[in-house]
């Protein structure tokens, strides 16, 4: 266990919380266990083929093989320059990534069986990653241009349940619950829409799908590697409007205390579509 301590201590920083064998944890800039009382995961997933898109160091992924998948396949990118970069964005990070030596870590340490896949969420068919039986997708869609691509891309590869869990806009759920909107980030960083619940409805609905089932929303909690890492936050980038001020600077208040405000949808790709 020193050796795994050792290796852990090499990385510049973790994105996920991943407890590890011998008291060994991780420390993630998020602190994604909380989350796990929250969402409306499958408490057994026996059986099943998996799809964890945007997977990071593998969090999620490893907790839907601990559920009981039979095969759970973890996708990310591979290099930054597939990143969707606003054109603001003058000097984006230059070769690969850095989260597949950490995922890597945090396989070994756990003996998962989990397959890491280099792609795109817009890439995704099912003549090249066949079809799953349930996908889940975890604080993504805020990082992408084009949303609702992405969405319907993922549907031709889910035959069965789409568990999206994703960053919302407080704010604009309370002045509007009823009406779909959304907030640009905007800025340098890789950071793009942020709905709120009624906007992250109709982007999954728009995308093909028929939303099933839908949580209130709640803090995604940040982990004791937010202070060391070297990278902001695009969940929480952009600066309020006159109009949204107040609740905006309560929301950063709340957020610095309890974290990012995030909500979950469950769907099923709608059966006229092909």
């Amino acid at each position: 266990m020193s050796d795994l301590a050792a290796e852990l201590a090499k990385q510049s920083y973790w994105y996920h919380t991943i407890d590890l064998p011998g008291g060994i944890r991780t420390p993630g800039i998020f602190d994604m266990r909380a989350a796990l009382s929250r969402i409306k995961l499958p408490e057994s997933l026996h059986g099943k083929r998996c799809l964890d898109v945007g997977t990071a160091e593998g969090f999620w992924a490893f907790e839907m093989e601990r559920r009981g998948a039979s095969e759970v396949v973890a996708m990310d990118l591979a290099e930054w320059a597939d990143v969707d970069w606003p054109p603001a964005c003058a000097s984006p990070p230059q070769g690969d990534m850095d989260m597949v030596p950490r995922f890597r870590l945090a396989r070994e340490a756990l003996r998962s069986n989990v397959e890491w896949i280099p792609g795109s969420a817009y890439d995704l068919s099912p003549e090249t990653h066949g079809r799953f039986d349930f996908v889940f997708l975890g604080s993504l869609l805020v990082h992408l241009r084009d949303p609702v691509r992405a969405l319907a891309a993922v549907r031709t590869v889910v035959r069965g349940e789409l568990l999206v869990n994703e960053a919302v806009s407080l704010p604009l759920t309370l002045l509007a619950p009823r009406s779909p909107g959304a907030r640009l980030v905007g800025g340098e960083e890789p950071g793009w829409w942020v709905p709120n619940l009624a906007g992250l409805r109709r982007l999954v609905e728009t995308a093909g799908y028929r939303v099933l089932a839908r949580g209130r929303p709640y803090f995604l909690g940040y982990g004791e590697g937010r202070a060391a890492s070297p990278q902001r936050s695009a969940l929480t980038a952009g600066a309020p409007g006159p109009l949204h001020r107040l609740p905006l600077e309560l929301v950063r208040d709340a957020r610095h205390r309890l974290g990012v405000p995030h909500a979950w949808l469950i769907a099923s790709p709608r059966p006229d579509l092909a």
